[in-house]
Order: C-alpha cells, then structure tokens, then sequence
C-alpha cells in the first residue's frame, strides 16, 4: 500500500478517510495519551450533506428525536440563511453517545475531515468520555435507545390524544426547559427498562394517576409517593419542570411522561453549556497538535497545511475590544489559548508562571492538560489555568458597568468604568470576574418554588432572587407564568 500523502486538492474517500482515522488514532495514543477504547469511545464518522447537517442542526445535534413545530422551524430558518449567504455550516458535528456519532460534511476536502476527525473524534470524544460532569450526568451508551422510546412514546400521544393536546404540552415543557436542571443528583429507585415503562404507560393510561376525591378535590397520595416527595423537595426547589411533574395535583400520567422525556433530555445536555471553553478548547488543542505532527510526517502536505491553518485561524480569531465585531472571548479561541498555555508552562516556564502555577512546573504536559480538561468546567478552569500572558494576549480587562433607570420615561441607560487593568492585583480579579462569567445564574434567572399547599387552595408558589440587580423581562415573565399555570392547572404567584 502506497503512503498516504493529503495535499490541498485530494478530495476523501472512504478509504482514504479510514486510513487517515488510523494514522490520527496513532497519534492520540503514543502522544496525547488518549487509547481508543478506552480514554475514547468508539467512533462512528458519518458524511452528510448540507440539507442533512441542517436537519441535526434543527433537532439539537442528535440523530433521533421527537417531533416538534420548533424544530421544523429552526430548520427553516437556517436553511433560508444558509442558501442566501447569511451563514455558513459547520465543518462537522458530534454527538455524545456510545459510540461517539461524528457528521462530517460531504463538500470537506480529504484535509479538513482529517481536521474535523481530529477534532471531533479526538478531542471533543474525550470530553464526553472523560470530564467528571459528563461522567456524573450522562450515559452515552443508552441516549440512543431512550430518544428512540421517547420520539415513539410521543407518536403514540399524538395518535392517541390528537397534534394539538400533545403540541400543547411541549409547548409548555419547552418554555420552562432552562428551568429544568438539577445542580445535584437526585435519589432515584431502581429504573424499568423504557420497553417496560412503555408498555405500563400504555396499560394504565386510561385510569387517572390519582383517584380524586370528588367532594373535596384532593387528590390521594400514596404513602410511597408522600416518601419521594419529602425525599425530593426538602429545601427550595429550583428545578421547576420537575416539580410540576411530580406535584401537579392533576397531571394526566401521559402528560406527566412527556414532562419526564423533557426533563430528562434537557439533563443529558446539562454538562455542554458549563464545559463549552474547555470543550472547544481541548478539540482545538487536540485537532491543532495532531495536524502538526501529521504535517512533520509527510501525510498533510505544506500546501494542505497552510489551507488548514487558514480555517484554523478563522475558528480561534478573537476581535479586539474596540472592534464593531466583538461580543465576548470567543470559546475556541480561549480555550485553546489557556490549554497551549499549560502546555507551555509544563515545558518551558518564566520566573511569572513559577510564581503563578508552582504545581505545573516539571510536570508532564500530557498529564496537565488532560486534568485541565477533565477534572472542571469552565469557571473553575478559568479560575485555576487562566495566566497573566493569556489576559494580555487576549486584552483582557473588567468593566464595571452601572445600569440606570429614567423613572420618568422608563429609559435605561449603562455606564461602563475600566476597573481592573493588567498589574498584579488585576490579574488575579479578572480571572475571577471571568469565572464567575460563566456561572449558570448569569443566563438563567435564579426561581425557586416556595410552596403549594396540596390539601389547600393549591397554590403554585414561586420566588425570584434578584442577581446583581437584574430584573425580569415582564412580557417574558407573563408568557412563561401562562405556560406554568396549564401545566399546575391551579393558580400560579411568582414573588419578585
């Protein structure tokens, strides 16, 4: 067999992408340190087309899922941009199950799926396999298998219960979905195969959940599910979607699956927006150290290496402050930019990163890199790697900005002061403001449930605690309570 040998105009084939895949799985092993099998699961590359890549855009990157008019929507939509210009797909996509799903483009040429494999199946297949959040919340080997018995579950509620009843509570399971994530483990019983849960959801449906008592409309509670509850919901309650599932007085039990579903689907891609720089950040790494060891053994051509650098150097770019284009450090770009770092302290430190990072010094890179990756997510990675040479790389600095608002005719405006400044002090309160950044109550408002007195006028009880003085989008909130008080199906207060 001749070598392989990729230049800027080699177009893939299946061959030539397998053998390509063996070369790129040499390198993870001997170098990297990550063994297929083992620090990675099995891959599965699929090539797809632009329409195809659309469609695992719509449905949140995963191959099978449950009907709904968002999706079809936001399949639309992307699909207008994307025939007029206004955006452009990415070069692949990855799915978090076992084996690890991996999309690539058809229109890639051999060296951006050489790229993209490395990047996906590498990098971002470590992640899923190793992080400790991902470890925690997520069992790669049966999504497939549960979107499978959820995307039929829902079928037979559509046929059953009619479009619209089933749209209805979607509808509301998705409008409280970023209020439907545990920060911790619940206690949970011994689980039913979903073949089974389905097949006694089919056979109990057409009783009701809980006899009511039609006097005093109260419904009956089990002692088993009084124990779960007290089990469940010993302090304020921040998981909204969950509580309704367990609590609402008179859910219909086809109803309350479907909330589950959500629920559950929700969870699974809980751990992707609080990793989402290291994630990037590690594929990057990943893809970047591969390429180049590809290019210093003759398999990616200089010609095939400067092409690939360019699409590189477009993922990592990171517009200055000033610039009309900024909104944020970009993800890849910082990412990358602290885990090269580490790499560079491990290896070569200055007299500033021994007196910054004591413990990585003499330390392996290999053994550094990976426990940046797997061992936190992102605020916490922030916090313990992000050096004085990233921050004035990157131009890092804060900005106290002071919101305030015209009483009379009802205009805010904001006034930004440069707090902290690269010196030593500043250093330090950067990192920190940027950690702290990427904290969850930052996009999401934090509401708990206060209470609702069940053998009462039921009453769903919610309560919002304010955030560095943020207020709630009133027109947000109303729509939101709408949604709240069908699924309750009693009377909804939220105290702000």
């Amino acid at each position: 067999m001749s070598k392989l040998v990729i230049d800027s105009r080699t177009d893939w084939t299946p061959d030539l992408l397998q053998r390509a895949w063996d070369e790129i799985a040499i390198i993870a092993e001997e170098e990297l340190e990550l063994t297929p099998g083992k620090d990675l699961y099995p891959n599965q590359f699929e090539v797809v087309s632009a329409e195809q890549m659309l469609d695992a855009y719509s449905s949140i990157g995963l191959p099978i899922h449950y009907n709904h008019w968002s999706f079809g929507k936001e399949f639309l939509s992307n699909a207008k941009a994307y025939e007029k210009g206004r955006m452009g797909l990415a070069y692949e996509m990855v799915i978090n199950s076992n084996p690890c799903v991996n999309l690539l483009m058809e229109e890639n040429l051999a060296y951006m799926q050489v790229m993209v494999m490395a990047h996906a199946g590498v990098g971002h297949n470590a992640v899923f396999a190793n992080n400790v959040y991902f470890k925690e919340w997520t069992q790669a080997g049966s999504i497939i298998d549960y979107m499978l018995f959820a995307r039929d579950y829902i079928r037979s509620c559509e046929e059953r219960y009619g479009l619209r009843e089933v749209e209805e509570v979607l509808d509301a399971a998705h409008a409280i979905s970023m209020h439907g994530i545990d920060k911790y483990k619940r206690k949970h019983r011994p689980k039913m195969t979903e073949e089974q849960r389905l097949a006694a959801l089919v056979a109990e449906d057409d009783r009701r959940q809980r006899e009511l008592d039609i006097i005093l409309q109260r419904t009956t509670i089990t002692e088993e599910e009084k124990v779960e509850e007290r089990d469940s919901f010993e302090e304020d309650e921040e998981n909204l979607l969950y509580y309704i599932m367990k609590r609402s007085p008179n859910l219909a039990r086809w109803k309350r699956e479907i909330l589950r579903i959500v629920y559950k689907v929700n969870q699974y891609f809980s751990p992707q927006g609080p990793t989402k720089v290291l994630n990037e950040g590690f594929a990057t790494f990943s893809h970047y150290y591969i390429m180049q060891r590809l290019e210093e053994k003759g398999i990616i051509t200089p010609d095939a290496y400067i092409a690939y650098l360019q699409s590189h150097s477009s993922v990592i770019f990171q517009p200055n402050y000033n610039s009309r284009y900024y909104s944020g450090p970009n993800p890849y770009a910082l990412g990358f930019a602290i885990l090269q770092d580490v790499k560079r302290i491990c290896e070569n430190p200055t007299a500033e990163d021994k007196e910054w990072f004591p413990k990585l010094i003499g330390k392996r890179w290999q053994d550094a890199v990976k426990e940046a990756a797997f061992e936190h997510r992102d605020d916490s990675f922030i916090q313990q790697y992000l050096s004085p040479k990233v921050m004035r790389d990157l131009h890092l600095f804060t900005v106290n900005i002071n919101y305030h608002k015209d009483q009379q005719y009802g205009h805010t405006t904001a006034k930004g002061t440069v707090t902290e400044i690269h010196d030593d002090i500043g250093y330090a309160d950067i990192r920190t403001a940027l950690a702290r950044s990427k904290e969850r109550i930052n996009y999401c408002p934090q509401i708990v449930v206060k209470g609702s007195d069940l053998e009462g006028d039921r009453t769903l009880r919610l309560q919002y605690d304010s955030y560095n003085g943020r207020e709630l989008d009133e027109s947000d909130a109303e729509l939101v309570l709408g949604y709240l008080d069908y699924l309750w199906g009693y009377k909804v207060e939220l105290q702000i």
